[in-house]
């Protein structure tokens, strides 16, 4: 049996706070040290699998609007499962979006991301 268990920002894996603090500033490097070599990330979508693919995706993932994120809240499942959910503002259509995004863990690194409503 899985038991939800909430989580704050300081609480969270390195390797979330890492993607999630380097994404937001757009740094795709330091974003992509976060994953497994072998990593697939699920956004609109849209999967995207292995550095490469994921750098790409990384590099382009809401370039086209301007908006902020906010770190709302996470519940832990599992030592490897961590859903973090942001809140975003932008001048993309809707205006505000709340975000689940769902990691998968392996060891220190993320090896799963699916983000979603």
């Amino acid at each position: 049996m899985t038991e939800n268990n909430s989580a704050t920002w300081n609480t969270l894996p390195t390797a979330v706070t890492t993607y999630l603090t380097a994404h937001r500033s757009r740094d795709v490097t330091t974003a992509l040290s976060a994953f497994t070599a072998d990593a697939e990330v699920t956004d609109e979508g849209h999967t995207f699998r292995g550095s490469e693919a994921i750098g790409t995706w990384l590099g382009s993932a809401g370039s086209e609007y301007t908006f902020t994120t906010e770190f709302t809240g996470a519940t832990t499942t599992d030592a490897t499962h961590v859903d973090v959910l942001q809140r975003l503002e932008g001048d993309f259509p809707g205006r505000v979006a709340d975000l689940h995004y769902r990691f998968t863990l392996d060891g220190e690194l993320i090896s799963r991301l699916v983000i979603e409503p």
